[in-house]
């Protein structure tokens, strides 16, 4: 596992007995990041939160409420999981409308990119979205789902904090400062309602659970637990922004989202979040 010179130091002072608030809060300091904590058992009677209600940019994690909204939709039959969505590299900006197009070098996925001009199935598309953050599949879905349907669902969840606009690298919006963000307590809420099949339904959700659990980028939380320890998770990442959102499928089970704003190298934020992951686990299974 990875470990910053500096939490390493830290935990040398810091006793395992140590209220776990304040373990996590002089680990916080000592990186110099802001970083945002939302923590809960799924049994409801453990849970903890720092500074989980300030914004960040949403990065990717913006991603879990179009899979929320994607099985909704499915569930209500307005669409089916198996329809197949045209690939057409070319978006709007909500900021005049105008068109712009994703590049797949600044992207995390190559599958969407070579199907331009034929067709994938939402089901596909979902899963590419998830486990290897595609953009495209993203927005491919955002415009197929329609933006102001996944705010609604947002909304009627309880996960004020997550505030979904636009599809992804839209640099008139970017530029206007109209991005997607979120805060812990909202990403939380997402998930701790997935984890108790409340999201859409126990069916429906068990299979985004599914979906979560193959995410590729598995260096921040899932790092920071015992190795065959299962990991629902979503991350997000751009410039000095690092993000994981995950369950945690412990002896006892349990939601932690971590945001961090301000560290430029994303393997030390990464181990950061890894630290904190560790404490968190080990904390719960006392």
């Amino acid at each position: 596992m990875l470990v910053l010179p500096l939490v390493a130091a830290l935990l040398i002072q810091t006793s395992p007995a140590a209220p776990l608030d304040s373990r996590l809060r002089a680990i916080i300091a000592s990186s110099g990041a802001e970083v945002a904590v939302a923590y809960r058992t799924l049994d409801g009677k453990t849970e903890l939160f720092i500074d989980a209600d300030k914004p960040f940019h949403a990065a990717s994690t913006m991603k879990v409420p179009v899979m929320i909204e994607l099985f909704r939709q499915a569930g209500n039959r307005q669409l089916s999981l198996d329809d197949p969505l045209p690939i057409r590299n070319e978006f709007r900006s909500i900021v005049d409308g105008t068109p712009y197009q994703l590049s797949e070098g600044d992207d995390s996925d190559t599958l969407v990119y070579a199907a331009v001009g034929k067709s994938m199935p939402l089901r596909q598309l979902c899963d590419l979205m998830i486990t290897v953050s595609s953009n495209f599949a993203a927005n491919l879905l955002i415009e197929k789902l329609g933006v102001e349907n996944i705010r609604r669902t947002v909304t009627a969840l309880g996960a004020d904090g997550m505030h979904v606009l636009r599809g992804v690298e839209d640099q008139k919006a970017f530029d206007k400062g109209m991005n997607n963000t979120t805060d812990a307590r909202g990403l939380l809420v997402l998930l701790d309602r997935i984890a108790h099949g409340k999201a859409v339904d126990p069916s429906a959700d068990a299979a985004m659970i599914d979906i979560l659990k193959r995410q590729k980028f598995n260096d921040a939380i899932p790092a920071g637990v015992p190795a065959g320890t299962a990991v629902a998770h979503k991350t997000g990442n751009i410039t000095r922004i690092n993000h994981d959102a995950a369950i945690v499928f412990s002896a006892r089970p349990y939601v932690l989202v971590l945001l961090v704003r301000g560290m430029e190298d994303q393997k030390k934020s990464a181990a950061l979040m890894a630290e904190l992951s560790r404490i968190v686990y080990e904390a719960t299974a006392r």
